[in-house]
């Protein structure tokens, strides 16, 4: 992308003597995965577009300790959760905004009995609020006469029971919202949770990210929208082992804001 996006540090902002109206953490995943970089970039586009202010730690952010946790090492989570709530509470840190539902389910309802309570809402829900509030707009041509579905990241889902946000922002597009046989509540993991990301699949008939792809296929979909940089990964690779990737993109909520904004 070769628009100049504007994304202050904590640091810079307390140098000036400023408090930012919220913290964007950023996440392993949007920090350093090429593909998850394209939807930080476009929350980024967003949060500049409606003059949020915003900040980020920059080098000072570190791994909020979620995939210790899932792989069990409990003493390691702790070690990188307390360093980073002491970074936190020394910034006066209030309100935390992530696109990774791991790091908002981890910061939401595991950092406060370490010391740690912030406010922390999924890009989502934050970006229905900037809809909402008419700090953004669609054009909503963009994606009109095509088939979007939506995959339910489980740490949104069914860890926080927040499924309206995303769906919110979907139903605005102009688009044909397919909903999956399995969804909501009762939706499929993509295969990223609980550490799955970063080990070869157990022993069995079929990949779990292949399963949930076809769920989605089904629906004879133009865009599977999701909300987590995992997940986008996980069904991405479904596509591609099902030879789609051609006809059908996997697209972040903040992606689908960003294509379609009122530039």
């Amino acid at each position: 992308m070769s628009e100049n996006l504007v994304v202050p540090t904590m640091a810079e902002m307390m140098a000036q003597g400023q408090t930012p109206e919220i913290l964007f953490w950023v996440g392993s995943a949007g920090s350093y995965d090429d593909r998850a970089k394209k939807i930080t970039r476009a929350f980024v586009k967003i949060l500049n577009k409606a003059n949020v202010n915003f900040a980020v730690l920059g080098t000072e952010e570190s791994c909020t300790g979620d995939v210790a946790k899932r792989a069990g090492n409990e003493f390691l989570f702790q070690m990188q959760a307390l360093m980073n709530i002491e970074l936190l509470n020394a910034y006066e840190i209030k309100k935390i905004v992530t696109c990774d539902p791991h790091s908002f389910n981890c910061l939401k309802n595991e950092y406060p009995s370490l010391g740690g309570n912030f406010e922390v809402l999924h890009h989502t829900q934050f970006l229905k609020q900037l809809l909402n509030e008419g700090k953004i707009s669609f054009n909503d041509s963009v994606y009109k006469g095509k088939r979007i579905t939506f995959h339910d990241p489980c740490y949104l889902g069914r860890a926080n029971n927040e499924y309206q946000a995303p769906r919110d922002i979907l139903n605005k597009t102009n688009a044909d919202i397919v909903e999956m046989k399995r969804s909501k509540n009762t939706a499929l993991c993509c295969g990223a949770g609980g550490a799955q990301m970063f080990k070869e699949p157990e022993k069995g008939n079929m990949d779990i990210n292949v399963l949930r792809t076809q769920d989605a296929l089904e629906t004879q979909p133009n865009i599977i929208a999701t909300g987590c940089p995992y997940c986008n990964t996980m069904m991405s690779d479904g596509v591609k082992f099902s030879e789609k990737e051609s006809s059908i993109q996997v697209l972040d909520i903040a992606e689908i804001i960003a294509n379609a904004q009122d530039l």
